[in-house]
């Protein structure tokens, strides 16, 4: 009796775990600005993953009049070439989203690219999709 409450207590506390996990989150400075870059999904995920970009100034405060692009793309393989794809994201409050549709599981590289004042930087960071 007490091996099959455990397992069943197991079993929910790892569905809890999943219903319940952090999101991906990626943090970096470039230019004069700070970028944290969240996704919905820890590992992303085949289909639609909800990204966000947060800009904030030396001083702490958020950008909201930047031009942000997402490029995405999955690197070429032996016998298919490589995808790439680019989506705008849109200022949402004080923070930009983006939807990446994201065609199939395997490695893709991510850039979010903010221009600002006729400069652009970027943050690049790799997710490998299930």
């Amino acid at each position: 009796m007490k091996k099959i409450l455990l397992v069943t207590m197991a079993v929910i506390l790892l569905i809890a775990g999943t219903v319940y996990a952090k999101g991906l989150e990626v943090k970096q400075k470039t230019g004069d600005v700070n970028v944290t870059v969240t996704m919905d999904k820890n590992p992303p995920a085949t289909g639609i993953n909800n990204l966000q970009v947060d800009i904030k100034d030396a001083s702490g405060k958020n950008v909201t009049d930047a031009k942000v692009r997402v490029d995405y793309s999955m690197p070429a393989m032996p016998g298919m070439g490589a995808m790439n794809y680019k989506t705008d994201a849109v200022l949402n409050g004080q923070t930009y989203a983006a939807k990446l549709n994201i065609s199939m599981s395997g490695p893709w590289n991510i850039v979010v690219r903010i221009t600002k004042g006729g400069k652009t930087s970027s943050v690049k960071f790799n997710v490998d999709v299930q």
